[in-house]
């Protein structure tokens, strides 16, 4: 059974994070939810917990298992490391080395496996020149990037910047973890 870490950001597109997560346990993968505390106005952990049947992992220093470092043994035993929705701040955090949660620590603590990033904003957050420099940094570093769709957004307006679709986010995921 392949471990998949979803990291779910504060984007309103953090309910489609739901389909995503049951989806990929559907398929026989072991999902372990990380939520920030903005993706957590959009959607509850009770969702993901009862989808995956897992801990959902909201907060760093919350004791989910006394004997693990969690953001330490969640990141060694994940097959892929998925963030989608990804939000502008991660993008920031996660290309500068900020790691002051849950979601940034475990990240940061994931290393030599596959990484996909799925970013979900606004355009004008989206092609803002500091979150391209942030996703080029990513890239060059060599996280691979699930492009976002052209659609009506949320705040009414018409871009780049949409969630790309469940199945395409679960089969570059499956995809991933099948190398």
């Amino acid at each position: 059974m392949k471990n998949i870490i979803l990291g779910i950001t504060g984007s309103i597109a953090a309910y489609k994070a739901a389909d995503i997560a049951n989806e990929l346990t559907k398929a026989g993968c072991s999902v372990h939810v990380i939520m920030t505390k903005a993706a957590q106005q959009f959607i509850s952990p009770l969702t993901f917990q009862t989808l995956t049947r897992n801990n959902v992992y909201t907060d760093m220093f919350e004791p989910y298992n006394v004997t693990e470092v969690e953001h330490i043994s969640l990141s060694e035993k994940a097959d892929l490391f998925l963030v989608a929705p990804a939000d502008a701040n991660f993008l920031a955090k996660a290309a500068t080395g900020i790691a002051d949660d849950m979601l940034t620590t475990s990240f940061l603590a994931y290393r030599d496996k596959p990484v996909l990033i799925a970013p979900a904003m606004n355009t004008n957050m989206y092609e803002n020149p500091v979150t391209q420099r942030n996703i080029g940094v990513l890239r060059q570093l060599g996280f691979d990037f699930i492009e976002p769709r052209s659609a009506m957004l949320a705040c009414g307006t018409v871009g780049k910047g949409a969630l790309a679709e469940t199945d395409v986010i679960v089969r570059e995921a499956l995809q991933a973890v099948s190398t």
